[in-house]
């Protein structure tokens, strides 16, 4: 009975230790930072041979002059749950609601942050961006980025700045409910492209949407979430010739 436990025992440590290898480290500097993302994980080689990786510094002038058509926006408020995933600070909303990009509908997952912002607008970056993760039924992924400048605090994160997950793996309730849609700016003016995750495994035919003006952050909320991460951002990645779109 004694040998059984044993093995039992050991297969579990097997098991942790063969889950743990699933997942490599990596990090944003030093010897698992961005440059290295490619060679620690096979999974990861688009990071470094991707032709369509994301963020991208989007210089206007060369932004095309075709408009995209209207996006379709259907969030409403919903519980949710706080995660320090140990990247970034992730919030999880339940029934959140919706992106429609071109008849496709894609859910909302999760939004998260990134300081300083990944994205760049003619080589200007922001202290802080929201990626806004939706995905469609059949798996494809669109992101809106949502750029902040500092100023005045930001009623729809209080909740969530106000008691952030300290450690890697904490995570908690939301007090009350977020409405997603009340992040946006009230101009719905963007940019389109197609992109990538900007975290491992990098992969590609992410539709990207940045809004074009960027909104209210309080140096306070600010200073709260720098506190957990000073800079979880990945450098702006080549554009090699990807077309640009303005939306709304």
């Amino acid at each position: 009975m004694k040998t059984r436990i044993a093995i039992a025992a050991l297969g579990t440590l097997f098991t942790a230790f063969a889950n743990a290898a699933e997942a490599p480290h990596w990090t944003y500097q030093g010897k698992t930072g961005t440059s290295q993302w490619a060679h620690l994980e096979a999974d990861y080689a688009v990071c470094g041979t991707g032709q369509r990786q994301s963020p991208i510094n989007i210089e206007t002038r060369k932004v095309t002059g075709t408009t995209a058509q209207a996006i379709g926006l259907s969030y409403a408020p919903a519980n949710a749950e706080v995660i320090n995933n140990g990247h970034t600070v992730q919030v999880e909303p339940a029934n959140g609601g919706a992106l429609t990009i071109d008849g496709v509908e894609y859910k909302l997952a999760q939004f998260h942050f990134h300081t300083p912002s990944e994205e760049k607008i003619d080589g200007k970056s922001y202290p802080l961006v929201a990626h806004l993760v939706h995905k469609s039924a059949d798996g494809k992924l669109a992101v809106i980025a949502v750029l902040f400048r500092t100023g005045k605090s930001n009623a729809t994160l209080r909740p969530v700045f106000a008691r952030l997950p300290a450690k890697p793996g904490d995570k908690h309730a939301l007090h009350g409910t977020i409405n997603v849609g009340d992040l946006l700016p009230p101009k719905r003016d963007n940019y389109r492209f197609i992109g990538s995750l900007t975290t491992p495994p990098c992969s590609e035919d992410v539709r990207w949407v940045v809004m074009k003006r960027p909104v209210s952050i309080s140096s306070t909320q600010l200073a709260a979430f720098r506190k957990l991460y000073k800079m979880n951002a990945r450098p702006v990645q080549a554009a090699n010739g990807r077309e640009v779109l303005v939306g709304r």
